[in-house]
């Protein structure tokens, strides 16, 4: 693991140290490993190339805020997933609030499907053992989401791998996830980036290819 102060030089690179580590603590089969668009996908790239698994994308989308966007009160995912942080009531989002955004959401995640998929049919997980994978996790609700969605897609069992996360996600997500592979927990999270040297925003096409390649090399 990680000492807190240190960083990744960027998103492959700690996709290859995660993998090293999701190869010695999941040596289970079948597996495939689910990126989190956009910013999971080239650390599952990574996991993927180790693990000599499929890669596969799992479509999730924060509810942020209205008046705070980054801060999430909420996800959804695929399937019709949706997860509402408690702290949404104390915020004083009501329920049409969170409705109005959610639905917002929604319309993106199947975009997104579509999009990044390349019109292939919905995950079907069963007997599987799913990895998923994102570039880093502070509230959790994104990737809690995600863990339900591979859940009702039929996985056999479901890991969070991730290389950064805050102690409170850490804890709430292994509370619900078969196993996680976490490489720093560190003692004060502000921000996924602070952990990353280069933490830039991908694009859409920039994720297409990473998948169109991924799937290339296991035909």
């Amino acid at each position: 693991m990680h000492a807190n102060n240190q960083s990744y030089a960027n998103r492959r690179a700690a996709g290859a140290e995660l993998g090293r580590a999701v190869a010695k603590a999941e040596p289970k089969a079948p597996r495939i490993v689910l990126g989190l668009p956009r910013g999971g996908v080239p650390v599952a790239y990574e996991v993927a190339q180790a693990l000599h698994a499929p890669l596969d994308v799992m479509i999730v989308r924060k509810v942020g805020m209205p008046t705070q966007p980054e801060l999430a009160i909420g996800a959804v995912a695929s399937g019709g997933i949706t997860v509402r942080d408690p702290p949404a009531a104390v915020l004083g989002i009501t329920d049409e609030a969170f409705e109005r955004l959610a639905t917002h959401e929604r319309a993106e995640v199947e975009r997104r499907e579509q999009d990044f998929r390349a019109g292939l049919p919905p995950l079907n997980l069963a007997g599987q053992c799913a990895i998923l994978v994102d570039d880093g996790i502070a509230t959790g609700a994104t990737m809690l989401a995600a863990l339900r969605a591979a859940r009702k897609a039929g996985a056999a069992s479901v890991v969070v791998a991730v290389p950064v996360a805050s102690s409170e996600a850490a804890a709430s997500l292994k509370a619900e996830a078969d196993s996680t592979v976490i490489l720093m927990i560190p003692r004060f999270l502000l921000a996924i980036g602070q952990f990353y040297d280069d933490f830039s925003q991908l694009t859409d096409e920039e994720v297409k290819t990473l998948l169109d390649t991924a799937r290339k090399e296991k035909r």
